[in-house]
Parts: C-alpha cells; structure tokens; sequence
C-alpha cells in the first residue's frame, strides 16, 4: 500500500496558546467525540478525549485539514449499549461527518449500523470487541486499535508459556467486550489442552461477589482471567484477599485504569494485564509526548495515542482523498496506510487494523506498570 504522511504534522509542534475551536463555523471540519462522560467508565472517556484533544490542537497549529481548522464536538453514550444509538442519532442530526469513537464496545456495535447506513465515518480508537466488524460488510466503520482475538491470544500464550498455572478459571461480566475476550483467552487455553476450571460470569454494578469468590477457593483456582472493566475486576481483587483466595489475575486493557488501586488497595499489586504497546517509550514520539505533558496530558495510558491516531487517519484521508466527502475519505483510507504514533497503519477491507501487537505488564499498587519480558 501507499504510505501517507500528514505533512501538516511534521510542522513544529509548539502548542502556546493553542485551544479547541468551541465555535462552528464555515471553516470547520466536525469530528464528533463519542463516549462516556457520565457512568462508572468515564476515565476511559477522558483518555480518549486527551488523545484527540492533542491530536486536534497538533493539527489546527500547522494550519488545519485542506485550509480548515479541525472542531471537536462532545457527546456522551455512557458506554451503555442502549445509548449508542442515541448518540449516532445526535451525530447525524447535527450534520457531523465524522467521529472518534464510542468507546466501549457495546456501545459502538450498537451505534455501528447508524453511521454505516448515514454515511457517517467512525474510527473507534478502543472498541476491540470482533463482533464490531465481523461479518457486516461496513463501509464506514474503522478501529486504531486491535481486536480481543488479538489480545485474547497474547493472554493465552502469556498464561501458557509464563504463568504456567495448575488450575484457572475465566470470569467475565456478561457484556460484549468483556464475554468476548473471555471466550478468546478460553479457547486459547482449550487449544493448548489447557483445562479451565470453569467460565463463568458476574454481574457487571454488583457490589458482592462472595460466591464466586468461594467457587475460587474451593475449586483450588491459582489463577484469573477476567474479561471486562476496572470496578468489578477491582472488587474481585480485594475479595478475593479478604478470603486467603492466593490467586494471580490477569485482565485487558479495559481494566488498566489507575483507580482500580482505589478499589482493590493492596490487592491490586502483581495483577496482570495486557494492553496496547507502549507507544510514547518510542523516541520517534518525542515531540507528540511532550505536546502532551505541557497541557497535563499523560500520552502513556492504554487509549491517549490510539485516539490520537484515530484523528490522525481522518484528517490524512481528507487531505489524502482531497475532500471531506466520508465515502471518499474511507475509500482513501481502505488504500492507503498514514504514518502514526502507533507507527504505519493500514485497514483490512472491513476496517479493522491489518495488524496490532498487546504486551503483557504486571500492575503495581502505585499505579506504576511494567512490561513483562
């Protein structure tokens, strides 16, 4: 494929008194920002956010897309998968073009079909469910980011080949992203003839999970998969240590949010994670991380720099396709690769990344990560 750099951002990347456009204008390109600001996720929202925030800014400094500036237009779906559609409704509504986003997977597989059929291009920068793509012949739908049966093996090869447990079990909590990813690192396991003890889910909100905790100890468990987010795999930590449960979790990049310290305490020291490469260590991103760091950003969270290339992608397919037409912008991207913090970047014709590598960090009860060789 044609490698496609945005020239624009090899322009010096002083951010001094640079701000969000907050007015619509002619000269303004729409990118609507999908996801949570409301509900028990919304670090994830604000990751994001901080990615194409800086990403917006980078842009709009060296002089805009095809001479406009780039305007970010928020709208909250909760990560629910019932306000999904509410959210895409509200995207075409306002005319918008473009977004980046939803975040959670649930709730982007249920905005999906609205953006596909309005015209409307989608770069999810965190959405890794397969079921987002898989089998919809989408014309306008895009991910910067991996699918869980990426991720899913990279877990299963880690438990396999490092771990080396006598007895796991899987949880997950009952929802697209995290069942999904469960049944990936399951069937990984089963294929290595790897027993699992059992795969069971939990109730996403609960506030007590004794029994599962029980079913631990009395099935002799020593080690956790859990597919799905930070507050329940954070109970389950500090449970599990209230009960003399010894056992080694592990979960995606969904739970890698510093307040599951909050909610586990010391529990949460050793716990086992797999998520997106550290792509702000890479010295080629110098100048994109310190963009970051003078407005209080932290480019080294699992979504900061997916969302920024997220952005990245739409604005290279408008300069590259020489419109702001979607369907001519997804046609140049589905042909082209765009040089990224994530490095080069291409699609499969159905909008998923050709490739993406997830490491394996052990999380530390100072919020501190780090990877495991």
């Amino acid at each position: 494929m044609v490698s496609f750099r945005l020239t624009h951002l090899a322009v010096a990347l002083s951010t001094a008194g640079l701000l969000a456009v907050s007015a619509a204008h002619a000269d303004t390109i729409k990118i609507a920002v999908v996801g949570p600001t409301t509900g028990p996720v919304t670090q994830y929202g604000d990751m994001v956010k901080e990615g194409i925030h800086t990403a917006v800014e980078q842009i709009n400094a060296a002089g805009g897309v095809l001479g406009k500036k780039l305007e970010t237009v928020n709208i909250d779906d909760g990560c629910e998968p019932k306000q999904g559609p509410v959210a895409a409704n509200r995207v075409v509504n306002e005319k918008i073009g473009f977004v980046v986003g939803g975040v959670c997977s649930g709730a982007t597989i249920a905005a999906a079909p609205i953006y596909d059929e309005e015209g409307v291009l989608m770069v999810t920068p965190s959405a890794t469910a397969p079921a987002l793509t898989d089998g919809k012949d989408y014309e306008f739908i895009f991910r910067t980011i991996g699918r869980d049966d990426q991720q899913g093996p990279a877990a299963a090869k880690f438990i396999i080949e490092k771990a080396k447990p006598k007895r796991v079990a899987i949880l997950h909590d009952k929802q697209s992203y995290g069942q999904g990813i469960a049944a990936a690192v399951r069937d990984g396991l089963e294929k290595a003839k790897i027993p699992v003890a059992f795969f069971e889910g939990i109730n996403a909100g609960d506030t007590d999970y004794s029994a599962v905790v029980t079913k631990l100890k009395a099935e002799n468990v020593d080690f956790v998969y859990y597919g799905g987010y930070h507050p329940e795999l954070g109970l389950l930590l500090r449970q599990t240590a209230e009960q003399g449960v010894k056992a080694t979790f592990m979960g995606p990049e969904g739970a890698g949010n510093p307040d599951i310290n909050a909610i586990a305490g010391d529990a949460v020291e050793g716990m086992l994670l797999t998520l997106p490469a550290d792509f702000s260590a890479d010295p080629k991103n110098a100048a994109i991380v310190k963009a970051f760091a003078d407005k209080k950003r932290n480019a080294a969270g699992a979504f900061q720099l997916t969302s920024y290339a997220a952005v990245q992608a739409i604005a290279a397919g408008i300069e590259g396709a020489k419109s702001e037409e979607p369907q001519k912008v997804a046609d140049f991207l589905r042909s082209n690769s765009v040089e990224t913090p994530l490095g080069s970047i291409s699609w499969t014709q159905q909008g998923d990344l050709s490739s993406f590598n997830f490491d394996v960090y052990t999380w530390h009860k100072d919020g501190s990560k780090t990877a495991v060789k």
